[in-house]
């Protein structure tokens, strides 16, 4: 009698679209915050500045696309427009853009060129577009105002190619006093939906990628993908911590995205290049963000050339060189691997499943079974300082605590302990020199299903 070989587990709703997964495998992507208050000094623009202020010298958006290619970033997102209403292409539907100035005798399209340059570098293009204008006379006209930031969505989705990301902030400073303007996100939402099917978009409430709740770059300890996004809307979330540690009861798949500049300001002001972060912090946000299972967005301004500026490309290419080092040997890769506990028996679902780098393949336990251990090991004792960890994010995200165990001199020590993992998790320890490791899952949703472990050995350089 032939038995019949285990089912894959059921998807533990909810599970991401196919375009949130896409957006996960890209991990970490950069802001270019430049327009107006590039050239004002400010940081939000109030709307009256001239449209002549805005001369660049020497603007080249393949070099922003080249440094940000060498520093191992996926995509640009470009603030199109910012606060002041200026718009970098020209829009139809304002004199306050590029076209309304004598720079590139009004003939230039930062945005266009911009998509340009991240089609030949291979890299994803998103956009940001501002919900207040401050320049536009329709804003606090509701339905008004909603028409013309649909024509201006409209030609930012259908003139420049594919776009990965649409990205919409909360901020409006009228105050009490001010404009009231009631914004139609839903109609703004089916109409990015209509034009860039797979773009996903951003704010305080999703759709597709939620704000972590932060500026500095970090997501929570423990991190769900979910949220229960009826409750939320941009610019109205009354607990941040909500969106920096996500809803382990969330009805709908709404990650994370870690926002944060490489320098104090948003956008580029001379006095501040001396403050362009450290090798140091880009490294821990970037192990609090991707490492806790949520995308890093990196904000590097172009200055008034038009160019990134040489602190800022000296610093990234020293951070890309520092995770080169920390990622360049994954040990699990030359272990063996055994689990406690395997999904029917089935090698489809076997421990070696987690360390062979193929994607699709995974660890898995049965029905019923909330915990297990994975247990490496080596021939001889390694040296590792940072372990990796990944859910098939595809099923749902499961685990709720894990530790991780290291075989010194022949007895079992923890050496690292977390609470959710996702898509991806990254642990620094204290150097260890082992011949096993172990991953226990003391706690799941449902059957863990583990993606990957890895183990990497230390840098052979500081």
């Amino acid at each position: 009698m032939t038995s019949v070989p285990p089912s894959a587990p059921t998807p533990l709703l909810p599970i991401p679209s196919e375009r949130q997964l896409a957006w996960h495998k890209l991990e970490m992507y950069a802001f270019c915050h430049f327009g107006m208050n590039t050239f004002t000094g400010r940081e939000w623009g109030d709307g009256t500045e001239s449209p002549e202020l805005f001369q660049p010298t020497e603007l080249d958006c393949r070099q922003w696309a080249r440094v940000l290619k060498d520093a191992g970033f996926k995509g640009i997102i470009i603030t199109a427009k910012h606060h002041d209403g200026f718009c970098l292409w020209p829009s139809r539907y304002t004199t306050h853009s590029v076209a309304h100035t004598s720079w590139g005798d009004g003939k230039r399209d930062v945005v266009g060129e911009l998509a340009a340059a991240c089609r030949e570098y291979g890299l994803k293009f998103g956009v940001y577009l501002s919900p207040w204008d401050r320049h536009e006379p329709s804003y606090g006209d509701s339905p008004r105002y909603n028409e013309h930031y649909e024509n201006q969505l409209t030609e930012l989705l259908t003139n420049y190619g594919e776009v990965f990301e649409v990205w919409w902030d909360g901020a409006c400073g009228e105050g009490p006093n001010g404009k009231r303007q009631e914004y139609d996100w839903r109609s703004y939402e089916e109409l990015v939906r209509r034009l860039q099917p797979k773009a996903v978009i951003f704010s305080d409430a999703g759709p597709d990628v939620r704000w972590v709740g932060n500026e500095q770059g970090f997501a929570g300890e423990t991190n769900w993908c979910m949220q229960r996004r009826d409750d939320f809307a941009p610019g109205k979330v009354a607990d941040l911590s909500l969106l920096t540690h996500g809803q382990k009861d969330g009805t709908h798949w709404v990650p994370a995205e870690c926002d944060v500049s490489i320098r104090p300001g948003w956008f580029y002001h001379s006095e501040q290049d001396a403050q362009v972060k450290s090798v140091e912090q880009l490294v821990d946000i970037y192990f609090k963000s991707v490492g806790r299972n949520a995308s890093l967005l990196l904000n590097v301004p172009p200055d008034r050339r038009g160019l990134i500026a040489e602190p800022d490309v000296q610093r990234l290419l020293e951070f890309r060189g520092a995770l080169d080092a920390i990622f360049a040997r994954d040990l699990a890769r030359e272990a063996k691997a055994v689990a406690n506990c395997v999904r029917g028996g089935d090698a489809r679902f076997a421990a070696e499943r987690a360390i062979d780098g193929l994607p699709g393949s995974y660890w898995a336990t049965d029905d019923g079974v909330l915990t297990g251990s994975l247990t490496i090991t080596w021939r001889e004792t390694v040296q590792f300082s940072v372990v990796m960890l990944q859910e098939n994010i595809e099923l749902g995200q499961r685990v709720e605590e894990f530790s991780i165990e290291a075989r010194v001199g022949g007895q079992w020590q923890e050496v690292a302990r977390g609470t959710t993992i996702g898509y991806e998790r990254l642990l620094r320890i204290l150097v260890v020199e082992a011949d096993g490791l172990r991953v226990n899952i003391l706690g799941a949703r449902a059957c863990p299903t583990i993606s990957t472990v890895s183990v990497f050995a230390p840098p052979s350089r500081p």
